[in-house]
C-alpha cells in the first residue's frame, strides 16, 4: 500500500482545479498531454484563452447529497441509479459466496469465479463504446438473473451445465459490475459527480450486506436464495432502461445542464467539434 500510494504524486490535478487556483499554465501543459493522447492535434488553445475562460465562470454554490434529489431529472436518475448499483452488488456478493451451490468444488469455484473477470472486463468494455452504457448496464445485469434463476431450473444431477451457467452468471454480473463505475461517473454533473457516486457506492454497500442474509430462506423453500437473487437482478437491471444514455454526449458540468438535455432529448446532447477544450476539461 505505502508504495502505491507513492504513486499519487505523479498523478496530475484535475485541470479544472489548476485553472481556478491560478495554475494556468500547469493546466494548459496536462491538457497538451491530454490531446495527444488522444490524438487530438487539432487542439490549440493558449494560457490566456484558459485565464478568460476562468475569469468568465461565475462560482457556484455549494451542493449536498440533498442536492441529489431536489430535481426532476435529478431526482429519477439518483432513484434509478441506487437502484441498479443495489442490484449489481446484491447479485454479485450473492453469487461469490455461493461457491457450493453450482455442482463446483469449493476451491476451483473460487478460482474459475476469479479466472472470468477478466475477459468479462474486456468484452464489456468493447460493448458498452459499441452499443451504448444503458444497454450495456441492463442486459449484463438482466443476464446475471436469468442465469441465477437457469440454475433454480436445471436439475442437480446436470452438474456440467449447472456449472457453466454459472460461471456465464459470474462473467455477467463482473461485466455489470465494471460498467455500473464508468456510467454513473458519466450521469452526474461535475459539480455534483463524487456526492453521486458516494451515494451510489453507499447504496451498493447496503446490497453487499443484505446478500449474505437471503441464504437463510433456505429454511422456508431451499432454492428461495436463488429465486430472490434472480428477481432482484431482473428488476434492477429493467430500471436502468430508465436511465440516459451517455455514449459520446458531452458530460454536464451543472443541474441545469443535465435538466435541459432531458428537456431537449438525446439528438440536442451530442458535443458539436467544437467543444473540444471543455471535453478535455472534464
Amino acid at each position: 500500500n505505502t508504495l502505491l500510494s507513492l504513486r499519487t504524486r505523479w498523478v496530475p490535478e484535475s485541470a479544472r482545479w489548476l485553472i481556478a487556483n491560478g495554475k494556468v499554465k500547469q493546466a494548459h501543459r496536462h491538457l497538451l498531454s491530454c490531446a495527444r493522447m488522444n490524438g487530438r492535434k487539432d487542439f490549440a488553445v493558449s494560457p490566456e484563452a484558459l485565464r478568460r475562460m476562468a475569469a468568465d465562470k461565475t462560482p457556484g454554490g455549494s451542493y449536498s447529497y440533498i442536492s441529489l434529489f431536489r430535481t426532476p431529472v435529478l431526482r429519477k436518475i439518483s432513484l434509478c441509479s441506487g437502484a441498479v448499483w443495489f442490484g449489481v452488488a446484491f447479485s454479485y456478493y450473492g453469487m461469490s459466496m455461493n461457491l457450493t451451490g453450482f455442482g463446483l468444488n469449493m476451491y476451483l469455484s473460487q478460482f474459475v469465479f476469479g479466472v472470468i473477470e477478466i475477459p468479462a472486463k474486456v468484452i464489456m468494455y468493447v460493448l458498452m463504446n459499441r452499443i451504448g452504457r444503458r444497454q450495456s448496464q441492463a442486459w449484463a445485469l438482466i443476464l446475471t438473473g436469468l442465469c441465477i434463476g437457469a440454475n433454480v431450473i436445471i436439475p442437480t444431477s446436470f452438474t456440467s451445465l449447472r456449472s457453466v451457467v454459472a460461471i456465464m452468471g459470474k462473467g455477467f454480473s463482473e461485466a455489470a459490475f465494471t460498467a455500473v463505475f464508468l456510467y454513473t461517473s458519466e450521469l452526474y454533473p461535475t459539480v455534483l459527480r463524487q456526492n453521486g457516486m458516494g451515494y451510489t457506492s453507499f447504496v451498493a454497500r447496503l446490497g453487499g450486506a443484505l446478500a449474505p442474509l437471503v441464504f437463510l430462506l433456505d429454511e422456508v423453500w431451499r432454492s428461495l436464495p436463488e429465486v430472490t437473487y434472480c428477481g432482484v437482478a431482473v428488476c434492477c437491471g429493467s430500471v436502468a432502461f430508465l436511465l440516459p444514455e451517455t455514449l459520446n454526449v458531452r458530460l454536464p458540468e451543472g443541474i441545469e445542464d443535465v435538466e435541459k438535455a432531458q428537456a431537449k432529448g438525446p439528438p440536442q446532447l451530442r458535443a458539436p467539434k467544437g467543444m473540444l477544450l471543455q471535453s478535455l476539461l472534464k
